[in-house]
């Protein structure tokens, strides 16, 4: 199994909703907030070095099952583990972790796809690159 990485997100007064707890939207933000960080600081990797092979990641599948409402006074940590690479595409397991009760609000996948930013078309990811994600 790969490394799970955590990344600690602040709940914002707007991430609040009507029924006085986090939107089901944001939940997805808070995963790729701390994808994007999770791919400078601990794979060293940033996105921006995609972008200068002229290569970018997004999001085909994603599965959110909901376990726990937060709240704005909640803090939470957002974990993540490459699951898989095969072809164009990586799977991603995470977690948003109450960091208090250390109890889990969401879990799910996402499966990314790599494109080329010139065709917009799938292109098959790099071994050096599933060799960065592989720890």
């Amino acid at each position: 199994m790969f490394t799970v990485f955590a990344s600690e997100i602040t709940i914002r007064p707007d991430d609040i909703d009507l029924n006085n707890h986090v939107h089901h939207t944001k939940y997805l933000d808070y995963v790729l907030a701390a994808r994007y960080i999770q791919m400078k600081e601990n794979y060293k990797m940033a996105m921006s070095e995609f972008h200068k092979l002229e290569l970018n990641w997004l999001v085909s599948t994603t599965h959110i099952d909901y376990k726990r409402a937060l709240k704005l006074e909640d803090k939470i940590l957002v974990k993540t583990q490459s699951e898989s690479a095969n072809g164009a595409q990586s799977r991603v397991l995470f977690w948003i972790v109450n960091k208090e009760t250390n109890k889990v609000a969401a879990e799910g996948y996402i499966i990314y796809t790599l494109i080329s930013m010139k065709t917009g078309k799938p292109v098959r990811i790099p071994e050096d690159v599933i060799q960065i994600f592989s720890v």
